[in-house]
């Protein structure tokens, strides 16, 4: 712990050179002198599409400075182009405006563009934490920046640089892993490749490091719960990602839910000002989370008093709540508080400047709108490509009796069991489409697991696809898909991880055949495996791949050799959780960095 602290006391005095743009600032406050208190609580003001559509005139009214589109706030026409023409549509309004500034646009793009039906959606990040890979994550990081350009969006709230110490907590799989060297990384690199080197690039985005600070460190993996512990502990655990991610270009950050010893970080200006803003030097804004101030104490004119008191810069403001929390309640309280002396002028500049210095470092004041060439770029085949090698790259194979693995191509029969195999939904998990996810093969564009082993396999092997595994026949193998549904934060905590009766049935099932069996788990985290390890020849985790399930093919046929490493510690039930490397009593099923290979005669890279 000591060494941490060490390394990350230097990585934060490494801050203090940021490059300045003397331009840049010259242009914000010459529109900062020009700008009255509404308009610059205006740009303070995050809407809800959900809230704005119903008065797009209010853009105007209030100088509305962002919306977003969160918990299944989806526009009606999900594929790019109907994103693109929404967002066009509102930019044109921010032109209508007295000071004509561009409105930014959000949205929770967490593994690709997840919100339009024909992008590409990458594994989620618990996976791509198994990749060990920062290369590939700069590369999605600039595919996902091309593909939200491309629907008119320039902001991503990503990427979730929590580092989950509880795999109870539904959000697990948002988070890259349970070491937070290993979360800093990639990361780092997730930010680098979104923004490049000039975030006024066309193929250029936002990104926002999200959730400050120690979400993924609550009591029982409770979302949006408490974080018990030291002072020091906060630092070498939950902070190292936030200096990564500053030093790596990061322009926003978003405030956690969850508290820090019974303080809510919405609330805590020595750890958003103090520590944030003050010893490491963050020159971007933050903003807060979904209705996230409406979880402090008081009544709402407090809660904005609180928040903008203790460093947020912009609130995020869904419609809903009583008809408490909008956007108009934001810009009438707020502005009372500053008359009122309760919020100083100086704390309004601060927050407006560092919003607009984004805005004009995005380039938005002169290209507002879409880029008609990268919305016919959404979901292209090179774009899939890098989900594909993502896919191949994040399979942890967890066992290989007797070699099983790799499949031979020209294996007579194949059989497929499991009611997730042709699911591209049950795949993606959640945060695809919908906020909770869904299951369904037509959720969003790809291939399924099984038209992956389809495409793989000789012209000579017949490949059956029997769901509850009803159908066997004298197969050479038999792959099973088990896992979870799809969930999201909140709906995903569970207190049992234990594998479902249904999925250790299936396995026990099609084990007593005789026939080789090869298991597949699609989850958001490490699961009690219960008997369906022992009645498995093979055991892979697959997590949640996203759209591209051919890469799951590339392993079991021997296309690929899997390289892919636990990023969690798999624990061998649930007395053991949390479970986490560098514990005293270490002795998990499976240790975090855990994971077979197998040779391959001709391997893809």
């Amino acid at each position: 712990m000591k060494k941490i602290m060490i390394i990350l006391l230097f990585s934060i005095a490494g801050l203090y050179a940021r490059p300045e743009n003397n331009e840049v600032d010259a242009k914000v406050d010459a529109l900062l002198k020009s700008m009255t208190l509404e308009e610059k609580i205006g740009q303070m003001t995050q809407s809800d599409y959900t809230a704005i559509a119903n008065h797009p005139e209010d853009v105007i009214q209030y100088s509305i400075g962002s919306i977003l589109w969160g918990g299944s706030s989806e526009v009606k026409d999900v594929t790019g182009h109907g994103w693109k023409e929404v967002c066009d549509s509102l930019q044109g309004l921010s032109e209508k405006t007295r000071l004509k500034i561009p409105i930014l646009f959000g949205i929770d793009a967490v593994h690709g563009h997840n919100n339009v039906t024909d992008a590409v959606i990458f594994p989620h990040n618990i996976g791509l934490g198994a990749t060990r890979n920062p290369e590939l994550l700069e590369q999605i990081g600039k595919v996902t920046a091309e593909e939200l350009k491309g629907t008119g969006i320039q902001w991503d709230f990503a990427p979730c640089i929590a580092v989950a110490r509880n795999i109870r907590w539904g959000r697990t799989y948002e988070s890259y892993g349970e070491d937070p060297s290993l979360v800093s990384e990639l990361g780092a690199a997730y930010i680098k490749g979104m923004q490049g080197d000039d975030l006024s690039r066309d193929v250029s985005a936002l990104a926002c490091a999200k959730h400050f600070l120690g979400d993924g460190g609550t009591v029982n993996g409770k979302d949006q719960g408490d974080t018990e512990c030291d002072y020091q502990t906060l630092m070498a655990i939950h902070l190292p990602g936030y200096v990564a991610a500053i030093k790596a270009g990061a322009k926003s950050v978003m405030a956690s839910y969850s508290s820090w010893n019974g303080n809510k970080m919405h609330g805590n200006k020595d750890l958003l000002t103090g520590l944030l803003k003050g010893r490491l030097h963050f020159d971007g804004f933050i903003v807060s989370d979904w209705a996230g101030i409406d979880q402090l104490p008081g009544d709402f004119k407090e809660d904005i008093q609180q928040s903008i008191n203790a460093g947020l810069d912009m609130i995020m403001l869904p419609n809903g709540l009583g008809g408490q929390n909008n956007y108009v309640d934001f810009v009438t309280d707020l502005k009372e508080l500053v008359q009122e002396g309760k919020v100083s002028n100086d704390r309004i500049d601060d927050a407006v400047r560092r919003i607009l210095k984004v805005k004009y470092e995005l380039g938005l004041f002169d290209k507002r709108y879409t880029d008609n060439d990268l919305t016919d770029k959404i979901g292209s085949l090179e774009h899939r490509e890098v989900a594909r090698k993502a896919v191949r790259q994040s399979f942890v194979l967890l066992k290989n009796n007797d070699n099983i693995l790799p499949v031979s191509k020209n294996a007579k029969r194949v059989v497929v069991v499991g009611k997730y195999a042709n699911d591209i939904g049950a795949q993606c998990g959640g945060w695809t489409i919908s906020w909770q996810g869904d299951t369904g093969k037509t959720i969003t564009g790809g291939t399924t697991i099984l038209d992956g082993i389809k495409k793989a396999v000789s012209n000579g092997t017949k490949v059956v696809y029997s769901a509850d595994g009803s159908t066997l026949g004298q197969a050479d193998v038999i792959i099973a898909v088990v896992g979870e549904k799809p969930y999201a934060e909140m709906i995903g905590d569970r207190s049992d991880l234990n594998l479902s009766d249904d999925d250790i049935a299936l396995v026990n099932k099609v084990k007593a055949s005789g026939i080789p069996v090869v298991t597949l788990l699609l989850s958001g985290r490490p699961m009690i495996l219960g008997t369906a390890l022992d009645n498995s020849d093979a055991f892979a985790a697959i997590w949640l791949p996203g759209s591209e399930g051919e890469g799951i093919a590339d392993v079991l046929f021997g296309d690929y050799a899997p390289t892919g490493k636990l990023s969690h510690s798999w624990p061998k039930d649930m007395q053991q959780i949390p479970i986490n490397v560098g514990d005293k009593a270490y002795d998990p099923l499976f240790p975090y960095g855990f994971g077979l290979t197998y040779p391959v005669e001709k391997a893809m890279k």
